[in-house]
């Protein structure tokens, strides 16, 4: 017995310890290839399965260096939170002068979904992104309303229609105000510097006043008094924030 316990305590370390890793992910998805970062947890999910999370990076991350991805947010902080721990992350690299497109993220998550069928509870998909992946994550639940159990943009906005031509961007992939405005239901945490230049607090605001309009009992919003740009890093080194995100739970539909 005294050795059994001997040898439980050596392996119990290197057990606590066992970090998750970034797999190095290449798909074509609705004809675009796309290179993303897939993190699967160790061992088996529980009976409901494991949660997924989708990661939409900034534009200073696009190109075909996947290294970028893991500079901010989720794929870097993956063995800092238990609940990232626990979750599949999907962390798609958006081309170099493209943006971030939703019939082909919701292409990729879906993808990934069916090939973990059994893993995955598809009542706790979650989405977040920073800057550039905040408006991906406005588009993508203003497109996909139900699909989602909560969303969490950071510094993000709504419409980008002045870069529609410069981006060749289809205009049924455009951010339209009045399809966000299904998402009453949805739990959505908004994040956003009061001193932002970049991508003005405003943006967020207009968004937020929308939602509250439609009825949306579920909203949050943080703004960061005096905070720049970066308004993520503080969001995402926040355990509160993934305990907020991953206790939501989609409804039926």
């Amino acid at each position: 017995m005294i050795k059994f316990l001997l040898v439980f305590v050596l392996c119990l370390p290197s057990f606590l310890h066992a970090k998750q890793s970034n797999k190095v992910m290449k798909k074509e998805v609705s004809g675009q290839k796309l290179k993303y970062l897939l993190s699967i947890p160790e061992g088996q999910p529980d009976k409901n399965g494991w949660p997924l999370l989708l990661f939409l990076h900034g534009a200073g991350e696009r190109g075909s260096d996947l290294e970028k991805v893991k500079v901010h947010g989720p794929p870097k902080l993956i063995n800092k939170f238990p609940q990232l721990k626990n979750a599949i992350v999907i962390s798609p690299q958006c081309p170099s002068g493209s943006w971030w497109i939703p019939s082909t993220l919701m292409a990729l998550v879906k993808e990934v979904v069916k090939s973990h069928n059994n893993k995955i509870d598809k009542n706790r998909i979650y989405i977040t992104g920073l800057s550039m992946g905040g408006y991906g994550t406005w588009n993508l639940i203003s497109k996909n309303p139900n699909y989602f159990a909560a969303a969490a943009p950071i510094c993000g906005g709504g419409s980008v229609r002045s870069l529609r031509n410069v981006l060749s961007i289809n205009d049924s992939e455009t951010f339209k105000l009045e399809e966000l405005k299904r998402a009453k239901e949805l739990p959505i945490w908004v994040f956003h510097g009061s001193k932002d230049t970049v991508v003005p607090q405003s943006k967020s605001e207009v968004l937020v006043e929308a939602l509250k309009e439609a009825g949306n009992k579920s909203l949050k919003f943080t703004s960061y008094k005096g905070v720049g740009h970066d308004s993520w890093t503080r969001t995402y080194n926040n355990k509160d924030f993934y305990k907020w995100l991953f206790s939501h739970r989609r409804k039926n539909k």
